[in-house]
């Protein structure tokens, strides 16, 4: 069982920054992919970012590229979401998951097995 734990959350101004951070806990974690979701009001759960493991192949939705940063900390079991330039249509709950992977280099977009409790995002005009 893999137990996360995301924080960071919080309301800032368009154009300002947040960093989100996922805490996980369990069996092996640091062989596991992780990724962020996000969930706004109204809307499916979307896929923002993913990491590999060895933290070698990163994924970001077309939406976020260039604006939000994922990384994980091995040593830590934390991965990171630094997210700058944000916008009030980034407003939406954000949610961490984890998934087993095969390879290394795996950061599936998703079927993920693990998802933490979600921190709250909110970007005002």
């Amino acid at each position: 069982q893999v137990h996360l734990v995301e924080s960071g959350g919080g309301l800032v101004q368009a154009g300002g920054s947040l960093r989100l951070s996922c805490a996980a806990s369990g069996r092996t974690v640091w062989s596991y992919a992780m990724c962020w979701f996000r969930q706004a009001p109204g809307k499916e759960r979307e896929f923002v970012a993913s990491i590999s493991w060895s933290g070698s192949n990163r994924y970001y939705a077309d939406s976020v590229k260039g604006r939000f940063t994922i990384s994980r900390d091995i040593t830590k079991n934390t991965v990171y979401l630094q997210m700058n330039s944000l916008f009030p249509e980034d407003t939406a709950v954000y949610y961490c998951a984890a998934t087993a992977v095969r390879s290394s280099g795996d950061a599936p977009f998703s079927g993920y097995d693990y998802w933490g409790q979600g921190t709250q995002v909110t970007v005002s005009s």
